[in-house]
């Protein structure tokens, strides 16, 4: 079984194509399961986030699944095969591995050691796991991995840099207004980005914050954390008149502000300035609204570009966690490496048992009746002779798992002992493909 990985990012797919491709948190069982469904492929996860859509998953045969997850995104997206293959990168084996690694870790991250990559993956690995589309491999994958993430976290602090999507949308509106004390703040959505943005926003000094949300009751708890107030659907025109600055993090199929109303409001503001941040993906505000006088239109791709005071501290810890990445890669190489050599380990010293058994029945019997002390001391002799004669034969296959001659050790050790060696267990496929 061969792990892979297709996916797009904010580096390779501008956001025209990303929202095309992404998925609506409703949609993300379907998705699963009909991936899950697809022959060539054994265990999924789906990755979804504002800037990425990585589809993980094990396969037997590399090419089909890889070509398997091109066009199930590409039905997806209603777009045609080779249009969508431009924007998409493949990763295999361990290279698979490696770049969840550096995902996890927050190094391939529009803002490089971002703080919610972590729990996001986290959360979809549980999703694959809750929908039984996991497997052996997926598991030792990303429970290797989120260890990894944490500890990139602890060891290099680079989470004591707040880097986030939101924080750097805040941080972005910082710079527009310099002093956020009396400005007005409109969070469109509830959900987790909403309430990063809150938080972040009333830590900037902000005083004032309206929150829309499709639910009422969800506006409403998140605007009373803030000590601010949620905004019933017929209200969202008076507060976008009043609002200095709108942040949209809507889960939505469809555009929520177009020009119209844009152009309504900024007709009652009186030429004051709007600042509109777009983070969510698909975006909330159509992109005609940024050609209205008066206003400032960004969206999460323009947020790139985006250069915040903790740049420096972040660069220096993300060159920590890389050094981190690499040991732990060695590591998990020796682990995986080792998986194929312990079925002949096992098989050797079930042999060595074998042996000693048969050759101790035929000693017991010629020594005919002994007291049980005699016996034992034989017994335990026996032992001692058969782990000290394969111990250095098994660390030194183990030793050379590491090498591009482990596979040779191994057979020559099967041949010379006659082994009878369970291979599926051993997982020889991925293994060999790295000799």
């Amino acid at each position: 079984m061969f792990p892979i990985i297709v996916g797009l990012n904010h580096r390779t797919a501008p956001i025209e194509i990303r929202e095309k491709v992404g998925f609506h948190p409703s949609e993300i069982n379907k998705a699963l399961l009909e991936l899950s469904s697809l022959c060539a492929l054994n265990g999924v996860v789906l990755l979804n986030t504002c800037n990425r859509l990585e589809i993980y998953a094990v396969t037997p045969e590399v090419e089909s699944g890889v070509s398997a997850i091109k066009a199930f995104l590409a039905r997806h997206g209603n777009l045609k095969e080779e249009d969508i293959n431009q924007y998409l990168y493949v990763h295999t084996l361990y290279d698979c591995v490696r770049h969840l690694f550096r995902v996890v870790a927050g190094l391939d991250s529009m803002v490089k050691g971002e703080t919610q990559i972590l729990g996001q993956v986290a959360k979809a690995y549980e999703k694959s796991s809750q929908l039984n589309v996991s497997n052996k491999v997926i598991h030792a994958i990303f429970q290797n991995a989120l260890a990894v993430g944490k500890r990139v976290r602890t060891e290099t602090q680079i989470d004591q840099h707040p880097t986030s999507v939101s924080y750097t949308a805040v941080e972005l509106a910082k710079q527009t207004f310099g002093d956020m004390k009396g400005k007005s703040i409109l969070i469109l959505g509830a959900g987790e980005m909403g309430a990063l943005t809150a938080k972040h926003l009333v830590a900037s000094g902000t005083t004032t914050v309206m929150v829309f949300n499709r639910s009422y009751q969800r506006a409403q708890a998140l605007a009373d954390k803030f000590s601010g107030r949620a905004i019933p659907n017929e209200e969202l025109d008076s507060s976008l008149t009043e609002a200095d600055i709108v942040i949209t993090a809507l889960a939505a199929t469809d555009f929520v502000i177009l020009p119209k109303r844009i152009q309504r409001v900024m007709k009652i503001r009186n030429g004051r300035t709007l600042l509109l941040i777009d983070i969510a993906v698909p975006r909330n505000i159509h992109p005609g609204v940024g050609d209205i006088e008066g206003v400032q239109l960004f969206d999460i791709d323009d947020l790139r570009g985006f250069v915040d005071i903790h740049q420096k501290a972040r660069e220096e810890a993300s060159f920590q966690a890389e050094k981190i990445i690499e040991e732990e890669m060695s590591s998990f190489l020796k682990w995986h490496n080792s998986l194929f050599v312990i079925p002949s380990v096992i098989a050797l010293q079930r042999r060595g048992e074998e042996v000693k058994e048969v050759i101790l029945k035929s000693a017991l019997n010629k020594l005919g009746p002994i007291d049980p002390k005699q016996e034992k001391i034989i017994r335990s002799m026996a032992n001692s002779i058969v782990t000290h004669l394969l111990h250095t034969p098994i660390a030194n296959l183990k030793e050379a798992a590491n090498t591009s001659q482990g596979h040779l050790y191994t057979e020559i050790l099967q041949n010379l002992f006659n082994l009878e060696v369970n291979e599926e267990s051993s997982h020889s496929g991925w293994s060999k493909c790295q000799g």
